[in-house]
């Protein structure tokens, strides 16, 4: 999959004298899915990046920049009914993954078609999607290929404060 990353990874744990058990203690996850990373059979999840990055004391553009750099094209797709979203994601998804296939999509049904005929490693979605729904477009993405990679977007606060969190302040 990704044999940059693999070996980076491990030359940095290796580097802070931790073992794969000890990484996967600091990041809450299995030793055996630090091994997965560092063989090449998986890639971290994106919001996993920063948190390795904070543990092995490395920039965590670095890291991504690394998860870019494949021996294959990974595809992206990014969902959203906004023709403006779009368009600026689909430029700034270009210049942080420079070696991803990258497919912007205005239409839910015309993304599943995509993703029967090709593996999806990231989809970026929008949750509301005029009358249909992103969460569903991500269940059924994941019902094609459950490896893929799922990223929701939303300007909607409704769904991007987790019940109980604190309202983001609207002045200084």
């Amino acid at each position: 999959m990704n044999s940059v990353f693999s070996k980076t990874l491990r030359k940095l744990r290796e580097e802070k004298g931790l073992s794969q058990k000890q990484l996967g203690q600091l990041l809450f996850v299995n030793h055996s899915t630090v091994a997965r990373w560092e063989n090449a059979s998986r890639l971290p999840d994106p919001t996993m990046i920063p948190r390795i990055a904070e543990c092995l004391g490395v920039d965590a553009n670095e890291l991504f920049q690394l998860t870019a750099q494949s021996e294959e094209s990974p595809n992206v797709i990014i969902v959203d009914d906004s023709k403006v979203i779009l368009s600026d994601a689909l430029s700034v998804l270009g210049e942080i993954l420079p070696n991803a296939t990258i497919t912007g999509f205005i239409w839910p049904l015309e993304a599943i078609e995509y993703a029967k005929k090709n593996r999806i490693a990231l989809a970026i979605l929008d949750i509301e999607l005029g009358t249909a729904s992103g969460i569903e477009l991500c269940r059924t993405l994941l019902e094609i290929n459950r490896r893929t990679n799922i990223v929701f977007l939303t300007a909607y606060p409704d769904y991007s404060l987790m019940p109980g969190a604190q309202k983001p302040v609207d002045s200084w």
